[in-house]
C-alpha cells in the first residue's frame, strides 16, 4: 500500500469517526466499506465497521466481522472484548463472557472492560456478579459516572442499601455526567432514599434541550413516581413526537400505561399492555407487563380475569427470580424464618437498661403486616412538626445484625452489656443521620412494616419507645399484598399465592403475640377501618398515645405526601388521595379464591371482630 493510498485510506477512516460520532451510522459504514473495497484486510476500517454493525444492531454481522479478527489476530485483546460486546448485543451473554475472560488473559484489565463484563451480568440477571465486577471498574476509574452509577445500581439490585449509597457519594462530582447518567442518577437516588438529592440530579437532566429518548423517558417514570402527572404526561408527549423513540421498546409502552391507569383511562391502560406483552417473548419479563395489567382489569370490575392474570404475573416473577436472585429462590428459606426464634423470658428479666434513652428520645415504631396502611400512618405522623420520618428503611435490621456480633439473637441478650449497647444504638443513628435531619426536641418515625419481626431488637435497645402496631382486615391485607409487584426478592416469593401469605401472616402475628406478651413494649393497635371511618378521633388518640402535642397537619396527610415528593413505598399512588374507605371489603370479589386459607385466617377475623 502506498503512502499516498494509506493517508487516503486514514482520512476515509476519520471521517467514517466523525460521521458515527455525529450519528449518522449509515455514512460511517459506506466509508468503511469503501476502504475495505479497496483493501479488504485493512484492520482499522475492519473494527471501525464492526462497532457501526454494532451500533446499528446488527450484531450478528458485527460478530462475524470481530471473529475473523480475533482468528487473524488471536493475540489481540481488544478483539475479543469487542467480540464479546456485540455478544451481548445478541443477548448470547455466557459466550460474551467467554470472549471478555480471553480479553482478559491477554492482559486487558481495565475499568471499560469491567464496565462491559458488569453490565452483561446485568443481562444475565446476575446482580451479584455485576456488583462485584462493577465495583473493581469504580476501583479503577473512581470518577467515571456511568461506572459509578452501574455499580450502585448493582448494589441496590442485589439489596445491598449501605453499599449502594456509598457508592453514589458525591455523584455530582463525577466525570462524564450527561442528561442520560443524571436522570437514571436521580432515579437511583431517590430509590435509596435521598429524595432532595434525587430531585436535584432530575432537575439538572431536564435542563437538556434535546435528551435521548432514554433520558426523557427515565424523567417520565421519575415524575410519575413523584406524584408529578401532569409533568410526566409532558415528558411523555414530547417523547412519543421523536421519530427514533421506537428504540425503547415495550418500556415507553408500559409508562404510557401507568399513566393512562391513573388518570383514570383504564380500558387505554389494558390496551397499551395487551400490546406491549405481545412483544414480550420471554415468560420471566412479562411480569412487569402483567402486575399493572392485573390492577387496572380489577379496577374495570374483571375479577376472574384480573386474578389470572396475577396468576401469570406470579409465574413469571418467579422465573425471573430463579435468574436474579437464585441463591433466595433456590435455599428454600422457612417462610418468616424469623419467628422460628424467640427471647426468653428468664434472660429477658436479666436485660440491664443501664442508659437506654427514654421514650422522647427513642423513635417510635410503625410495625405490621405489609399493606396494613402503614404508609398513611407515617404520613401522618410525618406531617406533624415534632415528627420526621424516613421513609422504608432497613435500619433496624442493620442494628439487629450489630448485635448478633456481641450474643444470640433473640434468646441470649442479657449479656450485651450497657456500653455495647450503646454502640448499637450510635450506629443505629448514624444511618439515620445519613437519611433525615432532626430538628433538637423532633422524635423519630422509623416505618418498616417487617419490623414486626424484629420486636426483641426494639426491646433491647430501645425498651421505652412507642410502637403501632397497623392491623387491616387480614384478607384485605392478603389480596393487596398478591397484587403487588415486589421488588425484594424474599417477600415477592412469600406473595407466590394466597396460601403462602396466609401462612406467613400467621406466623408474623403469633411472633407478634407471643414476643409480646414477654417483652410488654407500650403498643397501640392502630385498625385501619376505625382510622379511615373516624380519622380525626382515631388520629387524636394515636397522638395522646404518643404524648404529642396536638398538630392540625396530621389531618391532612394526603396534602403532606404531594408536598413530600418521593414516597417509595407501593401505595405512593393512592396516599395522595384524601382518606378514604374504598379499598375496605375488596378482597370480597375473589372470595372463592380465599375460601382454602379462611380457616387459617379465623383466629385473626375473630381477634379483630372482622366479618366474613
Amino acid at each position: 500500500m502506498s503512502v499516498a493510498a494509506t493517508d487516503e485510506a486514514q482520512n476515509d477512516i476519520s471521517a467514517a469517526v466523525a460521521s458515527l460520532q455525529r450519528g449518522d451510522s449509515a455514512e460511517a459504514e459506506a466509508r468503511c466499506r469503501a476502504v475495505l473495497a479497496r483493501f479488504p484486510a485493512h484492520r482499522d476500517a475492519r473494527v471501525l465497521l464492526g462497532l457501526v454493525l454494532h451500533s446499528q444492531e446488527r450484531f450478528a454481522q458485527a460478530e462475524e466481522l470481530f471473529t475473523q479478527l480475533t482468528q487473524d489476530e488471536p493475540g489481540e485483546a481488544s478483539h475479543w472484548a469487542n467480540l464479546g460486546t456485540v455478544r451481548r448485543g445478541g443477548r448470547r451473554f455466557d459466550e460474551a463472557l467467554q470472549a471478555y475472560a480471553q480479553a482478559m488473559r491477554l492482559g486487558l484489565n481495565t475499568a471499560l472492560l469491567l464496565h462491559d463484563i458488569g453490565l452483561t451480568h446485568i443481562d444475565r440477571l446476575d446482580f451479584e456478579a455485576a456488583r462485584a465486577v462493577l465495583g473493581r471498574a469504580a476501583t479503577l476509574a473512581p470518577r467515571d459516572a456511568e461506572i459509578r452509577y452501574r455499580y450502585a445500581h448493582a448494589c441496590l439490585s442485589s439489596l445491598r442499601t449501605e453499599e449502594a449509597q456509598q457508592a453514589i457519594l458525591g455523584w455530582d462530582q463525577l466525570d462524564g455526567l450527561d442528561s442520560e447518567l443524571l436522570a437514571q442518577i436521580g432515579l437511583l437516588l431517590m430509590n435509596l432514599g435521598d429524595a432532595q438529592g434525587g430531585e436535584l440530579a432530575l432537575q439538572q437532566a431536564a435542563l437538556d434541550p434535546a435528551p435521548k429518548p432514554v433520558t426523557t423517558l427515565t424523567l417520565v417514570q421519575a415524575f410519575e413516581r413523584l406524584n408529578r402527572l401532569e409533568l410526566a404526561r409532558a415528558h411523555l408527549t414530547q417523547l412519543q413526537q421523536v421519530t427514533h423513540a421506537g428504540q425503547l421498546g415495550t418500556d415507553i409502552m408500559l409508562a404510557d400505561a401507568t399513566l393512562a391507569e391513573r388518570e383514570g383511562q383504564r380500558e387505554r391502560a389494558i390496551e397499551l399492555l395487551n400490546q406491549a406483552l405481545t412483544r414480550v417473548t420471554e415468560p420471566h419479563l412479562r411480569h412487569f407487563q402483567l402486575f399493572p395489567l392485573a390492577r387496572a382489569l380489577d379496577a374495570l370490575g374483571r375479577y376472574e380475569q384480573a386474578f389470572a392474570t396475577l396468576r401469570e404475573a406470579h409465574a413469571s416473577q418467579s422465573a425471573w427470580l430463579r435468574l436474579a436472585a437464585p441463591a433466595v429462590s433456590l435455599r428454600q428459606t422457612p417462610i418468616m424464618a424469623a419467628t422460628q426464634f424467640a427471647v426468653d423470658a428468664a434472660d429477658v428479666a436479666r436485660w440491664d437498661h443501664t442508659g437506654a434513652p427514654g421514650t422522647d428520645d427513642s423513635p417510635i415504631f410503625v410495625v405490621g403486616f405489609p399493606r396494613s396502611g402503614t404508609t398513611l400512618l407515617e404520613l401522618t405522623l410525618d406531617a406533624h412538626s415534632a415528627l420526621v420520618s424516613m421513609d422504608e428503611q432497613s435500619f433496624l435490621q442493620s442494628a439487629l445484625r450489630d448485635l448478633q456480633q456481641y450474643a444470640t439473637y433473640p434468646e441470649s441478650l442479657a449479656g450485651v452489656a450497657p456500653a455495647q449497647l450503646q454502640q448499637v444504638r450510635a450506629a443505629y443513628w448514624s444511618r439515620v443521620r445519613r437519611r433525615v435531619k432532626l430538628e433538637p426536641g423532633q422524635r423519630l418515625v422509623d416505618k418498616n412494616p417487617l419490623n414486626i419481626l424484629r420486636l426483641p431488637a426494639i426491646g433491647r435497645l430501645f425498651p421505652n419507645a412507642r410502637i403501632l402496631l397497623a392491623v387491616r382486615h387480614p384478607c384485605d391485607v392478603l389480596l393487596s399484598c398478591y397484587m403487588q409487584h415486589f421488588r425484594a426478592p424474599e417477600f415477592a416469593l412469600v406473595c407466590v399465592d394466597l396460601a403462602s401469605l396466609a401462612l406467613a401472616y400467621q406466623r408474623a402475628f403469633d411472633f407478634w403475640f407471643r414476643e409480646q406478651a414477654v417483652l410488654q413494649i407500650p403498643a397501640r393497635e392502630v385498625v385501619y377501618e376505625a382510622l379511615v371511618t373516624d380519622f380525626e378521633s382515631e388520629v387524636r388518640s394515636i397522638s395522646d398515645f404518643l404524648a404529642l402535642p396536638w398538630d392540625e397537619r396530621m389531618l391532612e396527610p394526603a396534602a403532606h405526601a404531594r408536598d413530600k415528593g418521593f414516597i417509595s413505598t407501593p401505595s405512593y399512588s393512592q396516599v395522595v388521595q384524601p382518606v378514604n374507605r374504598r379499598s375496605i371489603g375488596r378482597w370480597q370479589h375473589y372470595r372463592a379464591h380465599f375460601e382454602p386459607v379462611l380457616p387459617q385466617l379465623q383466629p385473626y377475623l375473630d381477634r379483630w371482630h372482622y366479618e366474613v
